[in-house]
């Protein structure tokens, strides 16, 4: 095999942030293009890769984000997009087509999904459908695999199944559950994507991809119940749930927000299942065959319960959330700007602190008033948010553009200082911060929770919660130190006990 100078778009992506440590191991050279190089700063492989920092969108960047590589990787996807997202899409196709031609890239691989052949398809279906169609008629050798359901640990598909079968008892569910589905696991789509770099000839031409198990939906969760331990879901097909309705339903029984819910749904309209099997001619199934469809789910549950989840759907960009970081003080002159700042001194050494600090979100929790922010969580669902329940990648570890409950991790300083911008639907932007620092011989907490208003429902919203203030940030300022302290005095009980038995 002759290594290839590769460029991989949607690095900070599910598919995108494995895929990129798998090309550098299989010996090939690899750029990635970002619109944040922060977001990709304590991945493993972030040191082993070449990265170009730009928007797509942008013609001269993606001219030189193809400069000088054999083989393109198309990852970008709109799936919760909003608005005219196919024009982005479309803009964003037709650029790296155009910058791929003109530099002679040898080859576009692109990771489509699974769809009939209709004129009814959905926004999102066809604008995937748009796309490979631009990659095909830009006059650079193009490979796009066309895959149904993923299933991996933390990927969307498989968070929505899990979620709906552990949730719910009896399932109430739209008639699409009995249509046909053939699921493919990760290290599936994985292994197809790595060989299309080298895979032999001029091929301008679309493969279908699935794992070797078809069912109805239905049947797909119930095979996760059995996975999981859990008893069989009887399951009730109603006419009546539409694709809204039934997204709207998936929002509130689960993780996945409605703007990731309405594109998988929709794609369910349809049977999902493989037309050809024209891929096992040009690249032959990975060692030991295909993974089927309970091994792939025992495989993401084991992943998940060590903690070992690559990349999740949960740090998919929110739709419609700021994205802009937090401006520096100075730049805050002539804006309205409310801040909310506490400080604690602990026990604790600023690493054991930091610890807490770190920790924040998912099944810990936020240290303070656990009912006002479930509540707040339930109300950012309801209006279509991402809400409490998204949770977060690693338990005790967090990186940059890691999702936290209704927060992404903004700008993190391992040890010291933890910046968190928020994603819930709220009349302005939002910032938390929380830092932890030598103080002598104490450690010393420092909480600071910034909130530019937007109008003013903005502000209206701002002086409706302060009320609540003194109750959940300074409870969340007090529990995080005391937390910090108890774990300070279990380790120093610990070293007493080892000094006494030495």
């Amino acid at each position: 095999m002759t290594p290839q100078r590769i460029l991989v778009t949607g690095a900070t992506g599910y598919i995108g942030g494995r895929l990129a440590p798998r090309l550098l191991e299989a010996g090939h050279d690899v750029r990635v293009v970002v619109r944040d190089a922060d977001r990709l700063r304590d991945v493993p492989w972030f040191d082993d890769v070449d990265v170009v920092e730009g928007d797509l969108t942008e013609a001269d960047v993606a001219a030189r984000a193809v400069d000088g590589v054999d083989v393109v990787y198309y990852l970008v996807h709109s799936m919760g997009g909003r608005g005219d997202f196919e024009k982005l899409e479309e803009t964003i196709a037709r650029n790296i087509a155009r910058a791929a031609a003109d530099a002679g890239v040898h080859r576009i691989v692109y990771l489509s999904g699974l769809h009939p052949e209709s004129d009814r398809l959905s926004r999102h279906l066809g604008s995937r459908e748009a796309v490979g169609r631009i990659l095909l008629e830009s006059g650079v050798p193009t490979i796009v695999f066309q895959a149904g359901v993923v299933i991996g640990s933390g990927s969307t598909s498989f968070e929505m199944i899990r979620h709906l079968t552990e949730v719910l008892p009896y399932m109430p569910a739209p008639k699409w559950v009995r249509n046909r589905i053939q699921p493919i696991a990760i290290r599936d789509v994985l292994h197809y994507l790595v060989a299309a770099a080298t895979a032999p000839g001029e091929l301008n031409r679309t493969f279908d991809i699935g794992g070797p198990d078809v069912f109805r939906y239905g049947q797909l969760m119930n095979g996760y119940a059995l996975e999981a331990g859990l008893r069989q879901r009887p399951i009730a097909a109603l006419p009546v749930l539409t694709p809204w309705l039934a997204s709207q339903w998936v929002n509130l029984v689960t993780p996945i927000p409605r703007r990731l819910a309405v594109p998988i749904i929709e794609s369910l309209q349809f049977d999902c299942v493989v037309g050809e099997h024209d891929i096992d001619a040009v690249i032959p199934p990975p060692e030991g065959g295909l993974t089927g469809y309970r091994r792939s789910v025992r495989l993401a549950l084991e992943r998940e319960r060590t903690g070992a989840v690559e990349t999740s759907w949960r740090n998919t960009a929110v739709s419609g959330a700021p994205s802009d970081p937090l401006p520096s003080d100075p730049d805050w002159t002539g804006h309205t700007v409310y801040v909310d700042e506490r400080e604690r001194a602990s026990q604790a050494s600023v690493g054991e602190l930091w610890r807490v600090i770190e920790g924040v979100g998912g099944e810990n929790g936020w240290y303070s008033f656990p009912l006002a922010w479930a509540l707040r969580g339930w109300i950012d669902k309801l209006v279509g948010g991402v809400g409490l329940r998204r949770g977060r990648r690693d338990p005790s570890a967090l990186r940059p553009g890691d999702a936290v409950d209704f927060w992404r991790v903004e700008e993190i300083e391992r040890g010291s200082f933890l910046r968190l911008r928020a994603e819930m639907r709220v009349p302005g932007r939002a910032w938390l911060e929380m830092s932890a620092e030598s103080d002598g011989t104490r450690s010393l907490y420092r909480q600071r929770a910034v909130f530019f208003p937007r109008g003013l429902a903005g502000r209206l919203y701002w002086w409706a919660i302060v009320p609540f203030h003194g109750i959940i940030f300074a409870g969340m300022a007090e529990r995080i130190t005391t937390e910090a302290a108890a774990t300070h005095a279990v380790s120093e009980g610990n070293g007493t006990v080892t000094e006494l038995i030495g």
